[in-house]
């Protein structure tokens, strides 16, 4: 069962009753874990482009959609590697701004995955 976000901040997101001060990941069965995002770091230099290998550890085999909240200000970017890795695998990537994002998770209804970055 997919949990709902109920509010996002800079710095914070709350999921459920549960409020999280870093970035997560919305598996499909409901899970929600802590971002990967050195994968992306160590290889750009900012979590702000998401690499190929976090876009990896993110998808799941059968999700049809990956929301990405992309800040509050904007600001992640998937690569032209992760973007055709999703595309191969027929999961379509939706970037908005976490505030946008949020919305589009809670009105999603296939099977749906998320990335969520909650600073800048």
């Amino acid at each position: 069962m997919r949990p709902k976000i109920k509010n996002t901040q800079f710095g914070a997101i709350t999921i459920g009753a549960q409020t999280y001060e870093h970035d997560v990941v919305l598996e499909l069965d409901g899970t929600v874990r802590k971002r990967k995002k050195k994968l992306s770091k160590r290889l750009f230099g900012t979590s702000h482009k998401i690499s190929l290998d976090e876009i990896k550890d993110v998808y799941q085999k059968g999700a049809g959609q990956l929301i990405i909240g992309t800040g509050q200000y904007d600001q992640v970017r998937l690569s032209a590697e992760a973007q055709e890795y999703l595309e191969v695998r027929g999961c379509r990537a939706v970037l908005l701004p976490t505030p946008e994002a949020l919305v589009r998770w809670n009105e999603a209804k296939s099977k749906t995955i998320g990335l969520f970055h909650v600073t800048c």
